[in-house]
């Protein structure tokens, strides 16, 4: 078709999609795609219902049912001391990447410097993209996954419109310091920089390592999209709702391109989440929850010959099969999912060149049973 001038000419499917089709077809478990294969509480799917019953199933209204927003405040202002406005300042989305799709449409035009820190989640981008932006991509550490800042600052020109950071961090399972925020705020101290901080695994987090929010930097927050997810939280990833907290000036541009991708979100959804965010308990335990699952991973796989550090938060863990294959991580992830029969990650395509680290990711967000059956195959290898 001579006249369709491809926006994303080098975007393929996303990696998650085939290796979960890999792993599918092969009949392989499926520790690929980042989703929990057990289900949500019966309580939450008991308010959905209800819901859904006494009619609440028309539009809701387009920044999201007022309750759950004031409950969404209520949670930032416990755990972080910020007080976002549930009128002005919060927006419910349809998962976090619409949020992240929007956040970067309201702010970045033709031209526009985006700094991305990779590997990197990978719609950040192709959304950049789509919007004239130009990629700035600078590479994490490589023993740690830490942010060089000192990078960071020589990638900054005066064409710097937005930073995107994440943590706690997808793939690697990094955690950002409240000293990296700090800087992060000297840096575009008086810039027009804006910054997106990616926060869907905020209560996953291990050991003694603590998640510090954009939200708690009084300054830094002044020009940050912070932007969470309720799919994470509760194990409903298919749901597809999320939310994105910001000044009240930068809500409204949020705003303003929220309405023309999908105006609202799931109405019943919303009122159950609102409802079950009042049992904190299920959001302040995720982490003793996922850390027995990250542990039990780790100790199983301690008898392979895979390398790791353990994660520090989300519900990922890195794999190191240098000493095991001289295969690319493709080609290895293909292998492992087709002769072994344990769908996995690559980690080359969260690069923006590709990689040859010789690193696979895995999902551990699975039952028991399941974890200990990959676990026995990966050992084998």
């Amino acid at each position: 078709m001579k006249n369709l001038n491809s926006k994303l000419p080098n975007v393929g499917e996303s990696v998650f999609a085939t290796m979960t089709k890999m792993a599918n077809d092969y009949n392989a478990i499926n520790l690929s795609q980042g989703f929990p294969d057990f289900n949500c509480s019966e309580e939450l799917l008991e308010r959905v219902a209800y819901y859904q019953s006494k009619g609440f199933n028309q539009y809701a209204p387009m920044p999201g049912v007022l309750n759950l927003r004031k409950k969404i405040s209520e949670k930032i202002k416990k755990i972080y001391g910020k007080m976002y406005n549930p009128d002005t300042e919060i927006v419910v989305t349809a998962g976090a990447t619409q949020a992240l799709y929007t956040a970067i449409t309201a702010v970045v035009s033709p031209g526009d410097e985006v700094i991305i820190l990779e590997p990197a989640y990978d719609s950040y981008a192709p959304a950049v993209l789509i919007n004239g932006g130009i990629p700035i991509f600078v590479s994490l550490a490589k023993n740690n996954y830490s942010i060089d800042w000192e990078l960071v600052e020589k990638s900054i020109s005066n064409k710097t419109k937005l930073i995107i950071i994440n943590s706690p961090h997808n793939p690697t399972g990094s955690v950002l310091t409240k000293n990296d925020l700090e800087i992060l705020e000297k840096l575009v101290r008086g810039k027009e920089i804006f910054i997106i901080s990616d926060e869907v695994y905020e209560h996953i987090i291990f050991g003694d390592k603590i998640h510090y929010s954009v939200a708690q930097l009084p300054e830094l927050c002044k020009k940050t999209f912070v932007i969470s997810s309720f799919g994470k939280t509760y194990h409903t990833t298919g749901w597809k709702v999320g939310y994105c907290v910001a000044p009240e000036k930068l809500i409204n541009e949020f705003k303003k391109v929220h309405q023309f991708i999908v105006f609202a979100v799931n109405t019943p959804i919303q009122h159950a989440y609102a409802d079950i965010m009042e049992k904190e308990e299920m959001y302040l335990g995720l982490s003793n929850f996922y850390q027995k699952k990250r542990d039990l991973m780790i100790s199983l796989l301690s008898k392979s010959k895979f390398k790791f550090e353990p994660a520090q938060g989300t519900y990922f863990q890195l794999l190191n099969y240098s000493s095991i294959s001289d295969l690319n991580d493709r080609e290895f992830s293909e292998y492992l999912t087709k002769e072994i029969g344990v769908g996995v990650i690559p980690l080359s395509p969260f690069y923006s060149a590709g990689n040859n680290d010789k690193v696979i990711r895995i999902c551990f967000a699975k039952k028991d049973k399941v974890l200990q059956a990959a676990a026995e195959r990966l050992c084998k290898v």
